[in-house]
């Protein structure tokens, strides 16, 4: 995970990103708000602590341009300030800020707000995995709610490659449903009658045949 430092303090910036590289963290460094704006827009921080007083654009500034582009909605912002009255910490994150961390910070205080961060981020990422695996099963569904081309003879679908199948192969190429073969009670009457014929002897002869071990005689 890469987290954005912004500070135009070194030593400050080398505290902080000794403290992040220790924790596993990717570690990139601006020193003013414009660089950092910068560094956001060219992708890939998930997360930024930005000192309040910087050079150029402020940490709120900056929090507010974040703020207003869809495209770092994602982004877990820490404010960092010597600042601690209510009145800023409620400045701070009404301009866009997750968190607030008062200077001179203390390092446990800042790896458990730097956890707090990660995650939510991870939860961010596992929402939108399913998300949009809700999405792709939507779609699914929504293939079988148009209109389908049926033949009004065979009952075969025309799949979307032009290639007539039977519902059956359709169904299951589409959706998780499986099928398992039987036959109605007017299918049976029908195949039945069919066996037996007109005067009804062709099954009768079909099983006598088959009890004595010969195949039926021809009908002339």
């Amino acid at each position: 995970m890469r987290v954005l430092v912004a500070d135009d303090e070194p030593m400050g910036v080398l505290m902080l990103s000794r403290s992040l590289e220790r924790w596993g963290l990717e570690v990139v460094v601006a020193r003013d708000g414009e660089e950092a704006w910068r560094m956001i827009q060219d992708g890939g921080i998930a997360m930024a602590i930005l000192d309040w007083m910087m050079p150029g654009a402020d940490g709120p500034e900056v929090c507010r341009r974040i703020r207003k582009d869809e495209r770092y909605a994602h982004m877990h912002l820490i404010l960092l300030t010597a600042r601690n009255s209510r009145a800023d910490v409620v400045a701070g994150l009404d301009a866009g800020a997750d968190d607030y961390l008062i200077k001179p910070f203390d390092p446990e205080e800042l790896r458990a707000r730097v956890h707090v961060g990660i995650r939510v981020l991870t939860l961010q990422d596992r929402l939108a995995e399913r998300v949009a695996e809700l999405q792709e099963a939507l779609t699914n569904v929504k293939q079988l709610s148009g209109l389908l081309p049926i033949c009004s003879y065979c009952k075969r679908i025309r799949g979307d490659e032009n290639y007539w199948e039977r519902v059956e192969s359709y169904l299951t190429e589409h959706t998780d449903a499986k099928f398992s073969h039987g036959i109605c009670p007017e299918c049976y009457d029908t195949v039945m009658a069919e066996i037996d014929g007109p005067d009804g002897d062709a099954g009768k002869a079909t099983s006598s045949s088959m009890t004595a071990g010969k195949p039926p005689a021809a009908k002339s």
